[in-house]
């Protein structure tokens, strides 16, 4: 019986193997590429900076480990998908967080944390107002005004990242507007037009996907 010398089937393998290694490689750089920036934001914005890194990390982590159930056309549908990724990250990092807490408390007696200075107190006076009227909004208007104005997804991306049709993230995004601008009349009624019309850029499209513009 035949056998076949290791060196040549190590060979062999590596014929296989490294260029399938290459071409995933490829595409996890184009795909870190497309979503690091966008990602790292939308992380910024809810939380501090250390967490974010953190996230961030575990985020590409995820995108090598389930590259190939990446969206790959268009190519803007791989973001939702990574934001999805982040939140989900995101939650998990704050639900264990909040549990060292509690076990820190069964330790030892926690001063009260002191106030931190937040971004609001050098923001501008519009910028304050309006993430106050957003304080007063349900958790998911809220979240979902700041997917569409911080992050600026179109609203096929916010179906996809919610797990909603399109039809139905326009109507909800719609309502949620509507309410925002409720919450800033109630504080200062000349100023909501003017702060939510400038929430966000202008000439992004929102009709992509056969959808309605809620704006």
């Amino acid at each position: 019986m035949s056998s076949v010398h290791p060196c040549r089937t190590c060979t062999s393998v590596r014929a296989v193997i490294d260029p399938v290694r290459a071409e995933r490689e490829q595409r996890l750089h184009e795909l870190v590429q497309l979503v690091i920036e966008p990602v790292r934001r939308y992380l910024l914005r809810r939380t501090d900076a250390a967490t974010a890194d953190d996230v961030l990390g575990e985020v590409l982590l995820v995108c090598w480990r389930r590259l190939d159930e990446v969206p790959g056309e268009p190519p803007e549908a791989a973001l939702p998908w990574a934001i999805v990724v982040a939140r989900n990250a995101l939650a998990n990092a704050e639900r264990s967080a909040r549990r060292q807490r509690r076990v820190a408390g069964k330790i030892i007696a926690l001063d009260p944390p002191r106030e931190v200075a937040t971004d609001s107190e050098t923001e501008s006076d519009d910028s304050a107002r309006l993430r106050d009227a957003l304080t007063t909004l349900r958790p998911a208007d809220a979240e979902l005004l700041r997917l569409w104005a911080w992050e600026e997804l179109t609203t096929p991306q916010l179906a996809a990242v919610l797990g909603i049709t399109p039809n139905t993230a326009a109507a909800r995004l719609m309502r949620a507007k509507a309410r925002l601008r409720r919450a800033l009349e109630a504080q200062h009624p000349p100023a909501a037009s003017a702060q939510l019309s400038s929430a966000r850029p202008t000439g992004h499209d929102e009709t992509e996907g056969g959808t309605t513009d809620a704006r």
